[in-house]
C-alpha cells in the first residue's frame, strides 16, 4: 500500500480506541478547527457506497489524481477523479471478469499496478496507459511478480523466488478531533480494508464495510491549490 496516511493528522487522529463522544451527523463532518472534513460514503458519488478490498492512487502527466477501487469481491473496478477533493467524481465503473477477489500491490513503471488475486494466487497487470479506461491484463506465467525489477519501457526482471503476499487484516477505526479541550469523535469507519493518503492534497482515503470514507486535511489542501495556481501563472 502506497503513500499510507500516518496515525497523527494535523489536528486530529485516526485511531483504534473506545468510543468517544460523537458530534451531530450532518454531510461533510467537520472538526471544531475547520481544519479536518471527514466526507462519508453518502457524501460522495453513489459508487462510493460499494464495499471494496483495496484502492490505490494514480496521478497523470495532466496533473490529475485518479482512486481506483476494487469492489464487490473483485467483479467491479471503480474508477473516481480525487483532484479536488472537494469534488470527487466517478469516472467510470467497470465489471470484471474475475473469479474472486484482488489487491493492488505496487506500481509496475509510471503506467501500470500489479494485481493479486486472493483465492487463486494469479497476477495481473492494471494497464493504466488510458487512465480513465484502465484495462486489466492476466499474466499468462506463473512467475511471481511481486518482486520483479522494472526494464525501461515496456520490460520487468522476474526472480524465481517464491513470494506470500499477505493482505492486511480489516479494522475499526476512529476519526478524532483533538483541537479542543474535550477529544470528539468525528467519525468511526468499520472494517478498513485499505487505505492511502495524498501527501500533496493531504487526502486520506478509507475503504471499509461502508465503502469508501474521506479525511480531508484543509490547511494542506489548500495550499496545494495555491501552488498549483502559481505553478500555471509562471
Amino acid at each position: 500500500m502506497n503513500n499510507i496516511v500516518k496515525s497523527a493528522l494535523a489536528l486530529g487522529l485516526v485511531v483504534m480506541t473506545p468510543i468517544l463522544p460523537t458530534s451531530p451527523a450532518e454531510a461533510e463532518t467537520h472538526s471544531r478547527s475547520k481544519e479536518l472534513v471527514v466526507m462519508e460514503s453518502r457524501d460522495l458519488p453513489e459508487q462510493a457506497q460499494t464495499p471494496g478490498n483495496s484502492l490505490f492512487l494514480h496521478s497523470d502527466n495532466t496533473g490529475s489524481t485518479y482512486l481506483y477501487v476494487e469492489q464487490q469481491q473483485g467483479a467491479r473496478l471503480s474508477v473516481f477523479d480525487v483532484t479536488d477533493p472537494a469534488r470527487i467524481k466517478l469516472v467510470v465503473s467497470t465489471l470484471l471478469a474475475t473469479d474472486s477477489a484482488f489487491d493492488f500491490v505496487r506500481p509496475l513503471g509510471e503506467h501500470a499496478e500489479l494485481v493479486y488475486f486472493r483465492d487463486s494466487q494469479k497476477e495481473a497487470v492494471l494497464d493504466l496507459r488510458k487512465t480513465k479506461r484502465p484495462v486489466l491484463r492476466m499474466i499468462s506465467t506463473v512467475t511471481d511478480l511481486d518482486p520483479a525489477e522494472i526494464l525501461p519501457e515496456s520490460g520487468l526482471l522476474v526472480t524465481s523466488i517464491a513470494h506470500t503476499y499477505v493482505p492486511a487484516d480489516a479494522r475499526d477505526y476512529q476519526v478524532i478531533d483533538v483541537a479542543g479541550s474535550d477529544p470528539t469523535q468525528l467519525a468511526t469507519v468499520k472494517n478498513v480494508k485499505h487505505r492511502v493518503t495524498n501527501d500533496e492534497t493531504g487526502t486520506t482515503f478509507l475503504l471499509g464495510s461502508d465503502g469508501l470514507t474521506v479525511i480531508r486535511r484543509l490547511s494542506i489542501e489548500n495550499g496545494y491549490k495555491v501552488h498549483q495556481m502559481q505553478m500555471q501563472g509562471n
